[in-house]
């Protein structure tokens, strides 16, 4: 499976990322699937609602997650990923990440060293649950045909 970002998802991921350090920045990505090809055509930032640990994990509560869907729903996209960042820490799933994640989802972890952001991967848990499997991640423009 690929995800493909438009250059604007892959930049807007990045800044959220640097914007909340040293904290995580979340959200969901909307889009489609097209074969092998799950296209990102949305990104819904949230808030980490962790309060206790907000520098190596996020929490999206509920209530978000339920209206960020509702506003996918309407545009006709499912949510297909969710994105994170990881502030001085490689863009790596811990531990953590793998026992909340959910299979088939793609998972953008961008890395955020002192403020700057880095790398940024995408991750699929295997349907055991046991580990991420890295997930190509292709930038491209989407192309609009007028009819």
């Amino acid at each position: 499976m690929t995800l493909v970002l438009e250059p604007r998802h892959a930049t807007a991921i990045r800044r959220h990322g640097e914007a909340d350090y040293p904290a995580e920045a979340c959200g969901l990505i909307g889009g489609t699937v097209d074969g092998a090809r799950k296209r990102a055509m949305a990104l819904v930032p949230l808030v980490n609602q962790r309060t206790d640990a907000a520098r190596n994990r996020y929490l999206i509560d509920p209530v978000s997650f339920r209206r960020a869907q509702e506003r996918l729903d309407r545009d006709g996209l499912d949510v297909i990923g969710v994105y994170h960042s990881h502030p001085d820490h490689p863009a790596v799933p811990s531990t953590f990440d793998r026992e909340h994640a959910w299979p088939w989802l793609s998972y953008v972890i961008v890395g955020v060293t002192r403020g700057n952001a880095a790398e940024m991967k995408s991750w699929t848990l295997s349907d055991d649950r046991a580990a991420f499997d890295e997930e190509s991640i292709t930038i491209e423009e989407r192309k609009v045909v007028w009819q």
